[in-house]
């Protein structure tokens, strides 16, 4: 770091000097120098910056820019043509349009270039291959429920996260529908995005492309996604199925979800707040802190009571996780408090 500081110093430097000798501007040496002190500055200022940006971004602005001053020299020969006894409007416009053309070329270029694959071009560029896995595509149910968000100021998701402008426009509908219970889960959508938005660690994208042939949203996503070579973020049952179907990686907040929830093993004992029937005879119905449904045999008439249970068998689903228990009067303990939450204990606990 401090050999670096040294060689920038010495660049800012040379540029100072030279510009005191040779008078740029025709400017007097010591106003010269000052202005070689502020264009070294601000080189050594743009190179800290470009140090931050990707491969991608770098090739996509640069192509950009490339497009642009192309396309202000093809305008301006027009210009030349149509206003050939113009004095100075001319030269104006062409510098106008050469520096709108530019920086949008520079600008969008830019935007768009986290959506090259570069890792197929080999080489030199094989090495953005891990950067690909960062580009995640997020659907209209896992921005509804809001758990993304979360997940994100944690840090376990970083890199883009892209939405959609039909997915965008999905969630504007539900958030404009008249059904009240549909509006809110809109607008709670919306919440999130701008909760999302706010996180430094992320880079939100809205990706403008559409696949006019395809009309259900879902299918969208995934034609997208295999576009793009990257995954989709969803809670979404049937869309989770039919991703995996068609060979798109995707990220089920469900099963991370799930994945973190307390293991039970069966023969543990576990403390449980009967709180409605099951379809089953004599079957009761408790849930445990983290919304896992536990389904207990010999517990009709518990409803309301807190009980020590027996587990008996764990069935795992990409929808959820389900608890079976017994209650065996003889060996468990029904708690007369109906107030008292269920509560995990070991195996054998009464």
């Amino acid at each position: 770091m401090g050999d670096l500081l040294i060689i920038r110093l010495l660049f800012i430097a040379v540029l100072a000097f030279a510009a005191y000798f040779l008078h740029p501007f025709n400017l007097d040496g010591p106003v010269a120098a000052g202005v070689g002190v502020v264009a070294g500055i601000a080189v050594v200022v743009f190179e800290i910056r470009i140090k931050q940006v990707s491969m991608r971004r770098l090739i996509g602005a640069a192509f950009g820019s490339v497009l642009g001053i192309l396309g202000a020299y093809l305008i301006s020969l027009v210009l030349e043509k149509a206003m050939p006894d113009s004095d100075n409007t001319v030269p104006f416009l062409e510098i106008l349009v050469l520096a709108l053309m530019t920086y949008c070329g520079l600008v969008v270029g830019a935007a768009k270039g986290e959506m090259l694959n570069l890792a197929a071009l080999g080489g030199l560029f094989g090495g953005e291959t891990a950067t690909k896995t960062s580009f995640k595509i997020l659907d209209t149910s896992v921005i509804i429920d809001g758990r993304i968000a979360d997940i994100a100021e944690t840090g376990f998701i970083d890199g883009s996260l892209v939405i959609p402008q039909f997915v965008l426009h999905e969630l504007q509908m539900v958030a404009d529908s008249s059904d009240g219970m549909k509006r809110n889960r809109g607008r709670r959508g919306l919440d999130v995005l701008q909760r999302i938005q706010k996180m430094p660690q992320l880079n939100i994208q809205i990706l403008e492309d559409d696949f006019p042939n395809v009309r259900e949203v879902d299918m969208k996503l995934i034609e997208l996604a295999k576009l793009y070579s990257c995954k989709i973020v969803t809670n979404d049952f049937n869309l989770n199925k039919v991703a995996q179907l068609r060979g798109v990686e995707v990220l089920n907040i469900n099963d991370l979800a799930n994945a973190l929830k307390p293991v039970v093993l069966p023969g543990e004992t576990i403390r449980v707040f009967i709180l409605k029937e099951g379809k089953e005879y004599n079957q009761g119905v408790a849930y445990l802190d983290d919304g896992t449904m536990v389904v207990v045999d010999n517990a009709r008439k518990l409803i309301s009571k807190t009980i020590d249970v027996a587990v008996t068998s764990v069935l795992q689903t990409t929808a959820g996780k389900m608890i079976f228990a017994r209650f065996d009067e003889r060996a468990h303990t029904v708690h007369d408090k109906e107030s008292e939450r269920p509560q995990r204990e070991a195996a054998g606990g009464g």
